[in-house]
């Protein structure tokens, strides 16, 4: 299939913004369209829920942002220090040019460490930045303003069509990138499903390098979700100003209060936002009204944590063969690089 089918078949516009930036973005119909879709089915049923792909408007993305920073929150400063180790431990895995491809790009501010790696390595780096988050458009435009030799595509979509999308582009090799914990956010089920699409959409010689978030002190990861800033907290509840804005709802925020345990028996943090009283909402563009009672809880979102013979047993499952793991130093935290088991 051609590169064009593909973008038409996506309902892709492509936007140009210098030699060294292009974008592709799906139609505001189709984006308004999903989130109609899936608020339908998740907040109808027993347990309501919300994907936490949803979080990410330009708001939640500035708010993300600032949860990085939080002392409370090692996941960033953490997966910084193991990327560091990379500048002398990833050059031997490369043989050859490789295109730096990142699913949740985020502001790109890890990303960073990756590029100048490969750009010791070649004359030019291609960097193709996949994020459901309109942030993707300002932090593009901010490295290639840092990076003479960088060109960057990028796709504001999800992970899944820009995986499609990089599938059928061309024959260069790939270097997929998942940093953060955002893979946690997958239950088992459909976190092997997604671990396979990344793999189907592999070419034989391409790399996979992914963040996981170990098993660790419970009153760590507490704390890590439960700031003394509220930050999390504000965070959490801007999915439901968000769904206000974009679909004429009236959930009512100061109703509602950020929730989050550590479910030790299933090694993941659960988040939710908890109902301080009973209420009816309205959602016209999704022609629903909810009744929500009082402590009810919105799930928001999971963050599984992994054990060492847990991750070996997903990946080897899923078709991948781990080349090498690094560590920080209380290991609280791996990066895993990975090739197809061909």
């Amino acid at each position: 299939m051609s590169l064009k089918s593909i973008q038409k078949k996506l309902e892709y516009t492509k936007y140009v913004v210098g030699e060294q930036l292009c974008y592709y973005e799906p139609s505001r119909n189709k984006s308004q369209n999903t989130l109609v879709q899936e608020l339908s089915s998740s907040l109808n049923k027993k347990q309501k829920s919300i994907n936490p792909k949803f979080f990410y408007d330009k708001k939640g993305s500035q708010l993300f942002e600032q949860i990085c920073k939080l002392p409370e929150y090692y996941l960033t400063r953490t997966e910084i220090s193991i990327l560091t180790q990379l500048y002398e431990k990833l050059p031997p895995h490369l043989n050859g040019d490789f295109r730096l491809v990142e699913l949740g790009s985020g502001s790109s501010k890890k990303t960073r460490t990756l590029i100048s790696i490969l750009e010791r390595l070649q004359k030019h780096v291609e960097y193709f930045p996949i994020d459901i988050s309109k942030i993707l458009r300002d932090s593009s435009k901010k490295l290639r303003d840092d990076y003479e030799n960088l060109h960057i595509t990028g796709i504001i979509d999800s992970y899944e069509s820009g995986l499609e999308f990089i599938k059928n582009y061309d024959n260069k090799k790939n270097l997929i990138v998942f940093l953060g914990s955002s893979f946690g956010n997958f239950d088992y089920e459909n976190g092997l499903e997604f671990l396979q699409k990344i793999n189907s959409s592999m070419k034989k010689d391409d790399l996979f390098l992914i963040g996981l978030d170990l098993v660790k002190d419970k009153r760590v990861l507490e704390r890590a979700y439960n700031d003394s800033q509220g930050v999390t907290a504000k965070f959490n509840l801007n999915v439901l100003s968000r769904i206000n804005s974009e679909l004429g709802s009236n959930f009512n925020i100061n109703k509602f209060v950020h929730h989050a345990i550590y479910n030790e028996s299933q090694n993941r943090v659960e988040i939710y936002l908890r109902s301080l009283e009973n209420q009816i909402v309205n959602i016209p563009k999704a022609r629903m009204i909810l009744q929500i009672k009082q402590d009810e809880l919105i799930h928001t979102e999971n963050s599984y944590k992994y054990t060492i013979p847990e991750i070996n047993k997903m990946l080897s499952m899923t078709g991948f063969r781990i080349k090498d793991i690094w560590y920080d130093e209380k290991q609280y935290f791996c990066l895993v690089l990975l090739s197809k088991n061909d």
